[in-house]
């Protein structure tokens, strides 16, 4: 668990699944994503990144208020499907956006991914419309690279969600 002055980032619960589920129904919020998302598959996604925190120490991590315990969404660290790098990810239920929960939860992710991986970079990944995740990736010290961009291979050519764009932090940026 990662706790920070309002958040904790812990791996995922059964009880999580609820909150979780209504909050990947809602089409604003998955608006730059695949699209809103069935209970079962959204239990068939916390079941995957528990394997993968089993697996590698890591992953998108629940996001939970300290105060109220309340699930917010999640925020975390994986190694990114295709290009196998270390990316850094997260998804906030609507009524919470703008409040700062997801900076909090993406600098204490970073801090976590320099102090216990190996890598030389994390990236972040989102398409260009999503002014608001790559805004955050900047707030966040990371750097616009077009040269990592890439298609995302579930989308075709055309699709609004086809074309990926990158921004990344160097560990060297970091000591």
């Amino acid at each position: 668990m990662i706790d920070t002055e309002r958040l904790t980032l812990r791996p995922w619960q059964t009880d999580d699944l609820d909150p979780l589920a209504d909050l990947c129904a809602d089409p604003e919020v998955m608006r730059h994503l695949d699209g809103v998302r069935s209970r079962a598959s959204v239990a068939d996604w916390m079941a995957t990144q528990n394997d993968i925190q089993a697996e590698r120490g890591h992953c998108f991590w629940a996001m939970e208020r300290r105060d109220d315990r309340r699930l917010l969404g999640f925020c975390g660290l994986r190694l990114g499907g295709a290009k196998g790098e270390l990316e850094i990810g997260w998804r906030l239920r609507r009524s919470v956006w703008g409040r700062g929960y997801a900076r909090e939860a993406a600098e204490a992710s970073l801090a976590w991914g320099w102090a216990n991986t190996r890598c030389d970079r994390i990236e972040g990944w989102t398409v260009r419309a999503n002014t608001a995740s790559w805004g955050l990736m900047i707030r966040l010290g990371m750097v616009r690279r077009p040269d990592l961009d890439f298609d995302h291979p579930d989308f075709p050519e055309g699709h609004p969600l086809h074309r990926i764009i990158t921004h990344a932090v160097e560990r060297h940026a970091h000591g």
